[in-house]
């Protein structure tokens, strides 16, 4: 009987503790989304775009033609934020399943070659783009919106 707050307790907290866990994945043979953020030094975001436009976005449109990836889309925020929170750019993946979303192309360099044949330029221009960059971070996201009855 004594035990009995003690037991009340821990599993209130359990449960609350599972409730707040993010929902699962979709099944592997279902669409896995990324969300890709980029925070770019300030004055230096034109530079960074043009540059993920010129060597990043063909590779990714090389993927939707192979179907590794269904859908990308690139955004900027319309307003101001804070600097803690602040990002540039959101790139948003769909990518056609969970494996592929996670594991690398093993077609990725040969299409880099093709693409770009002067990898000098290539090498030294995703140099730059990098080194403008202040921070990047990758959300995998889950579609949670209750289907249509």
């Amino acid at each position: 009987m004594r035990n009995l707050p003690l037991v009340l307790l821990l599993s209130f907290c359990a449960r609350t503790a599972l409730a707040q866990g993010s929902p699962p994945h979709a099944a592997a043979d279902q669409p896995y989304t990324v969300e890709y953020y980029y925070k770019v030094q300030w004055g230096h975001q034109q530079e960074f775009q043009q540059l993920f436009l010129k060597n990043h976005y063909p590779l990714l449109k090389k993927n939707i033609e192979s179907g590794r990836i269904l859908s990308v889309k690139i955004e900027t925020p319309a307003n101001h934020m804070t600097e803690e929170g602040r990002w540039d750019y959101r790139v948003t993946i769909r990518f056609k399943n969970s494996t592929v979303g996670t594991t690398a192309n093993p077609e990725e360099e040969r299409l880099i070659q093709q693409l770009w044949p002067d990898q000098a330029t290539y090498k030294r221009e995703e140099q730059r783009r990098f080194e403008i960059l202040l921070a990047h971070w990758d959300l995998p996201v889950t579609d949670i919106t209750p289907k249509a009855e």
